[in-house]
């Protein structure tokens, strides 16, 4: 596993080589679905995938921009080169590249990058949570009226289920919105207590959760059902302090 946590150190830098090349010409586009791309978004996980079938010939890829090839093996990596493309769009640094590593569909290794900025947040199975090389921790809060509560988008939550939201966002002590991928990081550092979102791709929350499990939170679905690599979408809960996320499970419900 280290030497597999060096090879997502090293498609990362390739990322963002490409990333920081389209910062200021991100050349937008928009797929069938009217979510927007660029041509950094494809040519950065490209990059990442031309690395991967030259090392690891054997392992599978999930990607947001190329699909699926082999995500039946034993050892698949979920890739998304810019979570968050829209904050990439709109040059505001705060979505970031996301690299896991899935061992017969359990989640075992990620990593987080910000190409910009440089904050990168790491993890293995069983070992630490590390931010650009100090190891992090989430922190103590087990009540939800003492918490910073986060969310990408409260638009994004289905019709039915907004309501569920709203009604924690208005026990929380403050809320956070525009998170992507760097709420679900700064929550492992300590500086989010808790995050719920619903309707995500494998290769939005996977990569994430060695991360926050490595720094002592706890992640699951609304109906505390552990996540893996499947098909279809994840509805998340996501807490640095165990007692919180039992708290907001039962709210949900």
């Amino acid at each position: 596993m280290n030497d597999y946590l060096a090879l997502a150190h090293r498609l990362a830098d390739a990322a963002a080589e490409v990333i920081r090349r389209y910062y200021d010409d991100p050349a937008i586009a928009y797929k069938a679905d009217k979510t927007p791309v660029t041509q950094a978004d494809r040519e950065a996980e490209a990059a990442m995938r031309a690395i991967l079938a030259r090392e690891c010939p054997d392992h599978g890829i999930l990607g947001e921009e190329h699909g699926s090839d082999g995500a039946d093996k034993e050892y698949v990596w979920v890739l998304d080169p810019i979570d968050g493309t829209i904050k990439f769009m709109a040059g505001i640094p705060t979505f970031g590249t996301l690299i896991g590593l899935c061992h017969r569909g359990e989640p075992v290794l990620g990593l987080m990058h910000q190409p910009i900025s440089g904050q990168r947040w790491s993890a293995m199975r069983g070992h630490e949570a590390y931010y650009n090389g100090a190891i992090i921790q989430t922190r103590p809060c087990p009540v939800l009226e003492d918490a910073m509560l986060g969310t990408t988008s409260p638009y994004l939550f289905r019709e039915e289920d907004r309501p569920r939201f709203d009604a924690l966002r208005q026990r929380a002590k403050v809320t956070v919105y525009g998170t992507d991928c760097m709420g679900y990081a700064m929550l492992a550092a300590g500086r989010i207590d808790v995050i719920v979102e619903s309707g995500l791709k494998a290769y939005d929350i996977l990569p994430l959760i060695p991360i926050i499990e490595a720094a002592g939170g706890v992640i699951t679905d609304w109906q505390g059902q552990h996540l893996r690599l499947r098909e279809g979408t994840y509805d998340v809960v996501v807490a640095g302090d165990p007692a919180l996320h039992g708290d907001v499970l039962k709210n949900l419900a």
